[in-house]
């Protein structure tokens, strides 16, 4: 920066000495030569300055105007989300959405400090119930924490279940008591015509024999429906689970020595397979072997008249923790339309089933807070899986 400022003052004083010296020597040529000796001189020190270009002005880049439309029609579908929604910054909570505003509201909950307290101190998941002015409503509350421009938030969702569990609830209902009534009446309706015969045969004489079938066959009925409501009450009244590590290798060992022999007799094939041998489980050994063995037995009765039947039993870890066990086979499959109502009681797919191994393989999960699904492989057949 020193040396540019020299070169300059050097420049203007050689350019100043020329052209005082061209006024003060008239036209005299020598001194016109001295002059543009100088003036040449003075534009040979400042040409190297004036090529080099000035440092450029930083240019300040700032963000562009927010879209006012955008945000707008972004606010107006939060808030017509179907849930209750807030946003946690320190101790203060700010509704999101249309419907956490109305359980604050008159109507809405009955206590607000205690809906406060519930979502402040919320747990990541899990089934709440609130009191609403409504009654007592069962909603899912989740929580997800969040860290923008440096400050520690948490977005709390409600999620309401009280008309779906309702609706779920009538539909189970609804399908039970048609299977129920189906089932009873199978019983009564020969119960009731072979007390008519009875009767009409006692005032026949000679007619003993007929009247003690008749009388054998309202026995066996009678004994039939005692057994089913018997059965029901088995299956409603399973006793609760015991809970403690389950090594899932041993419990495979176990169950392919038990059911192997039977399948490889009748021309067909077990796989169990494990992702890794520690595999371990908290649940009930005996009830999950129970669960086990029930979709077994069932994959055994829809492969009866296939030539080569196969039985697939795997487990594995999830990406997110869990531990599922598979029961797949190469039957049939369920039929479409029925994946619904085969964990139904007495509900049966096939001719003569009793309906009774998925209600209490489901119900034996979910005593040891698992759950079963049934899906559909690609390959054909049947699959449940079981998640804990």
């Amino acid at each position: 920066m020193a040396s540019e400022r020299a070169r300059l003052l050097a420049a203007a004083l050689l350019l100043a000495s020329a052209g005082a010296l061209a006024q003060a020597s008239g036209a005299s040529a020598r001194a016109w030569t001295g002059a543009a000796a100088l003036a040449l001189a003075g534009l040979a020190i400042a040409w190297p300055l004036s090529r080099q270009r000035a440092a450029p002005t930083p240019v300040i880049e700032t963000a562009p105007p927010p879209d006012t439309r955008q945000l707008a029609i972004l606010q107006a579908q939060i808030e017509a989300l179907p849930v209750a929604a807030w946003l946690l910054e320190g101790d203060a909570l700010r509704a999101l959405t249309s419907r956490a505003r109305r359980l604050a509201a008159p109507g809405g909950a009955r206590d607000l400090g205690a809906l406060h307290r519930l979502l402040r101190g919320a747990d990541p998941a899990g089934p709440v119930v609130l009191e609403t002015e409504r009654g007592s409503e069962r909603w899912q509350l989740r929580r997800q924490t969040l860290a923008l421009d440096g400050h520690a938030q948490a977005l709390l969702v409600l999620v309401p279940l009280e008309n779906e569990l309702e609706s779920e609830s009538l539909l189970a209902w609804r399908q039970l008591v048609q299977v129920l009534t189906h089932e009873i009446m199978n019983s009564l309706t020969p119960i009731r015509s072979l007390s008519q015969s009875a009767q009409s045969l006692s005032e026949e004489p000679g007619a003993e024999d007929d009247l003690r079938q008749a009388l054998d066959a309202i026995a066996r009925r009678a004994d039939s429906l005692a057994t089913f409501v018997g059965t029901y009450r088995r299956v409603s009244q399973w006793p609760a689970p015991t809970l403690a590590p389950v090594d899932v290798q041993a419990l495979f060992a176990r169950l392919e020595q038990a059911v192997a022999p039977a399948w490889i007799a009748r021309g067909g094939s077990v796989s169990f397979e494990l992702d890794s041998p520690t595999l371990r489980l908290q649940a009930d050994d005996g009830q999950l072997e129970q669960a086990l063995l029930a979709l077994i037995h069932n994959a055994a009765q829809a492969t009866a008249d296939v030539a080569a039947p196969r039985l697939w039993v795997q487990a594995r870890q999830t990406r997110g923790g869990r531990l599922q066990i598979g029961v797949r086979d190469n039957g049939p499959g369920v039929p479409p339309g029925l994946e619904r109502q085969i964990f139904l009681p007495f509900f049966s797919a096939r001719e003569g089933g009793q309906g009774i191994g998925l209600t209490v393989v489901r119900q034996l999960v979910n005593g040891m807070g698992g759950r079963v699904r049934h899906v559909r492989p690609i390959e054909g057949g049947a699959a449940f899986v079981l998640s804990f």
